[in-house]
């Protein structure tokens, strides 16, 4: 099970971290996935990290102010949102899968409840 936390009320320019931990499995041999949909949006990805901890990109509007980590110790994969912007408002979930980070969402599962961030003045 993955459970998200972290979200919340920004303000456009701040900043939030959020977490997605696991319970009953071990983290350090999956990839894990960051995802986010908004209202009236399809679910589009956004940051993955790889067992390896190699990370891929999902997509271009989060480059250079989202980044992906992981602390195996803690079971805990991370998402730190910087300069957030009010098109990063979304409900943000993170799922499982095997090892690499794959091309396609379909090989994501376990996904948690997720957690809504919403940026606005």
């Amino acid at each position: 099970q993955l459970v998200e936390s972290g979200g919340g009320w920004v303000q456009p320019g701040g900043s939030l971290r959020l977490s997605c931990a696991a319970s009953g499995f071990t983290l350090d041999h999956y990839a894990i996935g960051w995802f986010r949909q908004a209202p009236g949006k399809e679910r589009e990805g956004v940051l993955c990290i790889s067992s390896s901890n190699d990370t891929t990109s999902y997509t271009d509007s989060v480059k250079g102010r989202f980044t992906i980590s992981r602390d195996n110790a803690k079971n805990t994969v991370y998402l730190q949102m910087n300069s957030l912007k009010p098109e990063d408002t979304a409900v943000y979930y993170c799922a499982v899968a095997p090892k690499y980070c794959p091309l396609f969402e379909a090989r994501y599962h376990a996904w948690g409840q997720g957690t809504q961030v919403i940026v606005s003045s």
